[in-house]
């Protein structure tokens, strides 16, 4: 990887992070450091690779790290900055995205492992669940400081892609993954429930 190791401000704040939140979200940092840092200096798609893949609909190739997390190539390389980062280790799920109509974890995804497939952020959503989804958010008030919700609606639109008919415990383990800190998961579940009877409709 392309980096300035000669500064020491940034070797500082990466062994800060490494012991209070361990070596994923170190990682994360640093590849964002990384890109800022290429940028900065036009040397962008110099060093780096080129990965293909389709995004929203769309053919792109985009030059990075190979190794960059997928979530940083699509906020700021894409330019799509509506997936959130939140823990760099795939334990929050505010980073969610599709990846071929399955909801992961873009903050512990390599740019490299999606070359050929299709992923999908909350800006290309364009389902049928998706259109039954959001608007339920809406009516049931879902959102509170609303960090976490491009990544529950994302979760939220998977489930209902395969299951129109979802339990409270199919819900449940459906969004597992997706933590809200603001703890509106009754709401929620009522909106996902809400939305499947839409969908019947």
């Amino acid at each position: 990887m392309f980096f300035p190791a000669a500064d020491a401000a940034i070797r500082l704040k990466l062994i800060e992070l490494y012991r209070k939140a361990g070596a994923a979200l170190a990682e994360n940092y640093l590849h964002l450091l990384t890109l800022k840092f290429v940028e900065s200096r036009g040397q962008l798609g110099r060093s780096f690779m080129s990965t293909s893949f389709v995004l929203n609909g769309k053919s792109i190739t985009l030059d990075a790290d190979p190794n960059m997390p997928l979530l940083w190539a699509v906020r700021e390389i894409a330019g799509l900055p509506g997936t959130k980062f939140g823990c760099g280790m795939a334990l929050c799920g505010a980073c969610t995205v599709q990846l071929d109509g399955q909801p992961i974890r873009s903050c512990v995804m390599p740019v490299s492992a999606v070359a050929g497939r299709n992923v999908t952020t909350i800006e290309g959503l364009q389902t049928q669940a998706a259109h039954e989804v959001q608007p339920a958010w809406i009516a049931l008030q879902v959102p509170q400081c609303g960090y976490c919700q491009s990544g529950q609606v994302m979760s939220a639109t998977a489930l209902l892609e395969k299951n129109t008919t979802p339990t409270d415990a199919d819900i449940d383990s459906a969004m597992s993954g997706n933590i809200c800190r603001c703890a509106t998961y009754s709401r929620i579940r009522a909106a996902i429930h809400s939305a499947a009877q839409s969908l019947k409709a």
